[in-house]
């Protein structure tokens, strides 16, 4: 293990299967992975306990779960036959220009509720995708699977987006050019705020000011740019103070902090005590 909360990413622009054992999966068991690739799980048996950026769920079978990158994991339990299909898409892939847009629909939901519940038909429905894009992975050469590599990213996004929104019908909107680019901070926080805690440097990447992402911030969440920054950076520090053993200067140099005291300052000011005392606080 590096100085830094391990991470996963696939060595592919794409990858699917149904190969996740339970073997395999308790290899993640007591600790957590921050992800740097997206997962779309599909769960057809047994049941799985684990943690979604420390909020803990359980996944049994008809439920699919979407997990964004940035997001931190963790197996906590493994029960019965385990089967589970997956679909992932590397960071590199995910992280390049023309995919932003595609992320947009479903960060939102899926970052709220990484896990739905289907129904028989809509089960059945998907384990039939699955099978169809494993049975293309595994019988297409490297240059055709990176040519479709496109349209399998939009189709399956636009289809999970379908899915959380049928679900959530009740509880979402249209959303307007301002929760757009609210979703779109968010889904860049998620992914930089290890590296980037300066709020003008995601004004400038989303190509607005300063004030308009701040403004636009606040209305649709409650928060300020710098509450939603500080809560992924927190996150991550708590995660590593109770599941690994990295001493605290590794996970403040973990999180790019220009020194020990200035992350013990700053973890603090928004838990309320110091790294070490959070750690050994029961």
């Amino acid at each position: 293990m590096d100085n830094a909360l391990p991470k996963f990413d696939l060595p592919e622009d794409w990858l699917t299967g149904a190969d996740i054992s339970k073997e395999l999966l308790g290899l993640y068991k007591n600790y957590p992975v921050r992800l740097k690739c997206e997962i779309i799980a599909f769960c057809m048996g047994g049941e799985i306990e684990a943690s979604v950026n420390l909020n803990n769920i359980t996944v049994m079978e008809k439920d699919i779960i979407t997990l964004m990158p940035g997001s931190i994991f963790q197996i906590k339990d493994l029960k019965g036959d385990v089967k589970i299909f997956f679909i992932g898409f590397s960071s590199k892939y995910v992280e390049r220009e023309d995919k932003a847009k595609t992320l947009l629909d479903t960060i939102y939901s899926t970052m709220r509720r990484p896990k739905i519940t289907l129904s028989e038909t809509g089960a059945r429905m998907v384990e039939q995708y699955y099978n169809l894009m494993i049975e293309i992975y595994e019988n297409f050469d490297e240059k055709i699977k990176s040519e479709i590599a496109h349209n399998i990213f939009t189709d399956i996004h636009k289809a999970i987006s379908l899915l959380y929104k049928k679900k959530t019908a009740n509880e979402t909107t249209t959303s307007s050019k301002s929760e757009q680019l609210c979703k779109a901070f968010t889904q860049m926080v998620m992914q930089h705020y290890n590296d980037n805690r300066n709020v003008a440097w995601y004004a400038e990447k989303l190509g607005i000011t300063h004030a308009h992402l701040c403004s636009i911030v606040k209305q649709s969440t409650g928060k300020t740019c710098a509450d939603i920054i500080s809560s992924m950076v927190i996150m991550d520090a708590k995660s590593q103070l109770k599941s690994t053993q990295l001493s605290i200067q590794a996970i403040s140099d973990s999180l790019n902090f220009a020194n020990m005291s200035f992350f013990g300052k700053y973890f603090k000011r928004h838990v309320g005590m110091s790294p070490l005392e959070y750690r050994n606080k029961g």
